[in-house]
């Protein structure tokens, strides 16, 4: 990978607390434009990755280059952080909320208030801004947090943990902008350990467990590496034993409208077809099932637990 192509790079990093690795020598690259997933169950590691990336924490070991150039306190203006632990102040107006943290990111008070009330109108909060923060709903504190993170337009924009809290409705919108930031050119980092989640969003992933990274690259390239094969499958009439044959068929599961036919290790799809087809059963559903990141996730966790 051409290092123009990187836009966040960790490297041999290693972080200790006492006799605690909370990572232990995590390599990994982010790419420009894309939207990055650390995944990974709770206590793997994420967020003491992230504090370190955003500089509230420096590791032990390793180091951490933003742009080329290693993170420092004035690349810190050119990273947006939503953290999992909310930190607004709670009976400080929205607006004046957002113009203070703007000017933390070197946005002067006009330009503050400007980015506020487009961020505002744009995540249908505009008739809160003159509210105080223990006013609002969880989910709208929430979407408050989310744009002091963008307002100053990073170019690395962090999020961990960015839908708790969200009903569905807040939750499809939050998705959007994000997915409207990555269409701008930003590149962001997701943290979490829902894997239906960062199944949608993500174009590349990194799986920790233990403080280990365990799993990493491309969403097609993991799945496709998985080495799971699978069909979908819905039938009419007898199958004359075909779904027996523990040389062709692993195992067979009941997906609710249909059933889902594992293989056994180096069969093939194409001769499980054909001989449903030859036993005289009416095929009306066959297709070939990828493994979901939430399958992956349960059995790379539990191969590294």
């Amino acid at each position: 990978m051409a290092n123009d192509d990187v836009a966040l790079a960790v490297n041999n990093v290693t972080k200790r607390y006492d006799d605690f690795t909370a990572v232990e020598d995590l390599s990994l690259a982010v790419r420009r434009g894309r939207i990055f997933g650390l995944i990974g169950p709770n206590g793997a590691g994420k967020t003491t990755t992230i504090r370190m990336i955003v500089g509230i924490t420096a590791p032990d070991v390793g180091n951490i280059e933003l742009l080329g150039r290693p993170v420092n306190l004035e690349s810190q203006n050119r990273i947006g952080y939503l953290p999992e632990e909310r930190g607004l102040y709670k009976k400080m107006k929205v607006g004046e909320q957002l113009r203070f943290f703007g000017q933390l990111k070197n946005l002067a008070p006009r330009a503050a208030d400007e980015a506020a009330d487009r961020w505002l109108e744009k995540l249908k909060l505009a008739d809160w801004k003159n509210k105080k923060t223990d006013e609002l709903s969880k989910g709208m504190q929430q979407k408050i947090q989310f744009i002091t993170a963008v307002m100053h337009e990073p170019d690395l924009l962090i999020l961990d943990e960015p839908f708790s809290g969200l009903d569905p409705v807040n939750s499809e919108l939050l998705k959007e902008t994000v997915l409207e930031l990555k269409a701008a050119g930003r590149t962001i980092i997701f943290s979490t350990h829902l894997m239906e989640q960062a199944e949608k969003l993500c174009d590349d992933i990194c799986l920790m467990n233990r403080s280990r990274k365990v799993l990493a690259g491309s969403l097609r390239e993991v799945k496709s590496g998985f080495g799971r094969n699978a069909v979908a499958l819905r039938y009419e009439g007898e199958t004359n034993g075909v779904l027996d044959d523990k040389e062709l068929v692993a195992s067979v599961k009941d997906a609710g409208d249909y059933m889902e036919a594992l293989l056994a290790e180096g069969a093939d799809s194409q001769e499980l077809l054909r001989r449903l087809v030859a036993s005289g059963a009416r095929v009306t559903k066959f297709e070939e099932v990828e493994p979901s990141l939430h399958e992956i996730f349960i059995t790379k966790v539990n191969e590294t637990s």
